[in-house]
């Protein structure tokens, strides 16, 4: 059976307003635009499978407009929802504030994506070169993250567990980390959450870090804005190339990176082909507005085409 990628994280709707500038604090201000998307690790699910990578969703989804949503999103991109709707709460809802300058800020709701059951997990049977994708927002879960790590711990030998901290896991204190930190086969994140994570100044010490905590075989793979990325892999590192355009939405831009990864590793890809495709994709996303706007393979080899012509 070909490789899959089977998402652990959480699947919300985004509301997406655009602002002129973010409201002080009782304050009030008119968005130029506003719409719902669904977000959340759709947007990581959405740009595998768009780069040819089988995807499965493994979390939860509600009963109620949200989870409607969520599901009609998956079915579009041909994603399966291997669990069953929650029908005691809807799927969450996060409100994404994006600025000019294409920065976002969110204010989150955490719906039925925030709990998590045995039953749930063992709808699908996990091969050996499936990656399994665990969300740092997971572990901020009290009704998931015990679930989860007592799943993680019985994966068969040889599956590829990738870690994404996002902006809420700040260091690699706590039982939760500490018992994730030992499986992890491949690190994502972008550079903030790396010096943030390590408490590093620099990339190249927090990529030093990173290695001394993960497994000496483990793929490392830090995120820095339109200059590309940083990969670090045993005792080698490397900087790949960016390829530099005006951003206007920021919002997904990480999770095209890794979604795009993820297909090119399990095509058979060297982490630094699948990198540079990578950041190719989050180039073109950052060109468009909304979260899940990862671009397709025809899309991503004809940037990296005309970048090299």
């Amino acid at each position: 059976m070909p490789a899959r990628l089977l998402y652990t994280g959480q699947v919300v709707v985004d509301l997406v307003m655009g602002l002129d500038a973010l409201p002080r604090s009782g304050g009030d201000v008119l968005a130029r635009s506003a719409q719902f998307e669904v977000g959340g690790g759709f947007n990581v699910m959405a740009a595998a499978g768009r780069n040819g990578l089988q995807t499965v969703y493994l979390g939860r989804h509600g009963a109620g407009r949200f989870g409607d949503l969520a599901r009609q999103a998956l079915a579009v991109e041909g994603i399966e929802a291997a669990t069953p709707v929650s029908d005691d709460q809807d799927t969450g809802l996060s409100v994404a504030l994006i600025e000019p300058s294409a920065e976002r800020s969110f204010i989150s709701y955490v719906g039925a994506e925030g709990g998590l059951s045995a039953m749930d997990l063992s709808s699908v049977v996990v091969q050996p070169d499936d990656y399994v994708f665990v969300s740092g927002y997971s572990l901020l879960h009290k009704g998931k993250v015990s679930t989860l790590l007592t799943w993680l711990g019985g994966l068969p030998n040889g599956t590829n567990v990738v870690f994404d901290p996002g902006p809420l896991v700040s260091s690699p204190e706590g039982a939760e980390m500490q018992a994730v930190l030992p499986m992890i086969t491949l690190w994502t994140s972008n550079c903030e959450e790396a010096l943030r994570f390590t408490g590093c100044e620099g990339i190249g010490d927090a990529l030093e870090k990173l290695a001394q905590w993960l497994n000496e075989d483990a793929l490392i793979v830090v995120r820095d804005g339109p200059q590309g990325c940083w990969l670090r892999q045993g005792h080698d590192a490397q900087h790949v190339r960016g390829f530099p355009v005006t951003a206007i939405d920021t919002n997904g831009a990480g999770d095209a990176h890794a979604g795009v990864l993820l297909a090119g590793l399990a095509a058979g890809l060297s982490a630094e082909q699948a990198t540079l495709r990578a950041n190719a994709a989050a180039a073109i996303a950052v060109t468009r507005w909304g979260p899940a706007t990862a671009p397709v393979a025809a899309e991503v080899d004809a940037l990296i085409k005309a970048d090299e012509g």
